[in-house]
């Protein structure tokens, strides 16, 4: 399977439930091991790289199910999100995200567990962002979320997009996914079915019919 992702592209990977799309994401941030191929990032080869190192490269992920660290506050939680930066920047960058996500400011001294799901999402989104990454893995950031609060994390995305952030986005909701992207993947068993602009894959009849239910 050969899959690029450019800078300045949102690349939404979509598929069937034990596609690997999870299981891609995790081999890329260094969370899972690979057993063949190669991952490169900016040209360097990273895939026997530990996870610690791939995110001073730049990478970091929000997690399929949020994970944030319930115990502590949304506050702690953005700031864990820079635990390997040592440069002075880490409050303005917390305030790029409290801009971002006004509800996580309101809650800032709030314990994380006590948060709604769609406000977990928000803040795992904002505690990898507090990584300053090159490459954005997002994880599944729809998931079990209300139609009004999928369109917020949605928008989220599409800002990024303009700020040029690069992400690799999973999502379960392939049609939202797809609206949004530059470019998309569609795998099945851990192969590239389908590839395209985000555009192009929506109107596919091959993809309509198995993964966008139309």
């Amino acid at each position: 399977m050969t899959l690029d992702v450019s800078a300045g592209e949102v690349v939404a990977l979509v598929g069937s439930n034990g596609a690997g799309k999870t299981t891609l994401l995790r081999a890329l941030s260094g969370v899972q091991p690979v057993t063949g191929g190669e991952i490169r990032f900016k040209g360097q080869r990273i895939d026997r790289l530990p996870p610690h190192q791939r995110v001073e490269l730049g990478i970091t992920q929000s997690p399929e199910g949020r994970q944030v660290f319930g115990p502590l506050t949304v506050e702690d939680n953005l700031r864990l999100g820079a635990y390997r930066r040592r440069d002075k920047d880490i409050s303005h960058d917390r305030d790029r995200v409290f801009a971002m996500f006004p509800i996580l400011a309101e809650k800032r001294h709030l314990l994380a567990g006590g948060l709604s799901g769609g406000q977990q999402q928000m803040l795992a989104i904002g505690r990898a962002l507090m990584g300053r990454p090159k490459l954005l893995l997002l994880d599944e950031p729809s998931l079990g979320l209300s139609p009004l609060l999928v369109d917020q994390i949605l928008d989220a995305i599409v800002s990024l997009r303009k700020g040029s952030m690069t992400v690799l986005l999973v999502e379960q909701n392939a049609s939202a996914a797809l609206a949004i992207a530059d470019r998309g993947y569609v795998l099945e068993t851990g192969k590239v079915a389908h590839s395209g602009t985000g555009q192009a894959l929506l109107a596919d009849p091959q993809v309509k019919a198995a993964y966008l239910g139309i």
